[in-house]
């Protein structure tokens, strides 16, 4: 069992990573959440898991270790496969989980790609168990970033509803933030990140 490995970052995609160890490339998928961690790094440290499917090995890599275990507990729930649990972990982070299992937030859930009403059930019956049994510190800093996830995840939904596509709703909502200088409320960020496709609409 492969469990952490130790390199060069060979190449960097938002989905998988190329690590050189010792002369030897590594594949190893990885969440958005890893992504943002190690994309200004040249090299780093990842925990690893391995994963077989018919024969095939596929190494998976977590920046930390409350990252694996919450991606270890997620495959263990029937019909989650491993790359689904990435895109779980790329949507929240390890502790965001953590509350909406505890707190059966079936709607921050199903606002994942790929999770619908039953498997967000799924997850809260088989995983609230394991979760009371964790501790996490939580923090200004955590409730404050919570919230914003949250809003964010709300926004996002918002925008899909007035005929966004997922993925340009969330880019939308990235571009406001990194722009934004202020907090702002769900209803400004929903404006804003709406102002271009206005733009164009006006041009037409």
């Amino acid at each position: 069992m492969i469990a952490q490995l130790i390199g060069k970052l060979l190449h960097k995609e938002p989905t998988y990573v190329i690590l050189d160890v010792g002369g030897v490339g590594y594949e190893l998928y990885i969440s958005l959440y890893t992504f943002a961690q190690i994309k200004a790094l040249e090299r780093c440290t990842l925990l690893s898991a391995m994963h077989v499917k018919s024969e095939v090995f596929t190494l998976y890599g977590f920046y930390t270790l409350a990252e694996k275990a919450w991606w270890l507990r997620l495959i263990s729930v029937s019909s989650i496969g491993p790359k689904t649990a990435l895109t779980i972990l790329s949507s929240l982070a390890p502790e965001e989980l953590h509350y909406a299992i505890l707190d059966k937030n079936e709607r921050l859930l199903t606002s994942i790609k790929g999770i619908g009403a039953k498997a967000a059930q799924r997850l809260i019956l088989e995983l609230t168990d394991q979760a009371q049994k964790l501790r996490y510190v939580v923090t200004p800093n955590t409730i404050a970033q919570n919230a914003v996830n949250s809003m964010e995840q709300d926004a996002i939904m918002a925008l899909t509803t007035l005929g966004l596509t997922q993925k340009v709703a969330e880019k939308a909502i990235a571009a406001v933030r990194a722009q934004a200088i202020m907090p702002l409320t769900l209803e400004e960020l929903i404006k804003k990140a709406l102002n271009p496709f206005r733009d164009i609409d006006n041009h037409i």
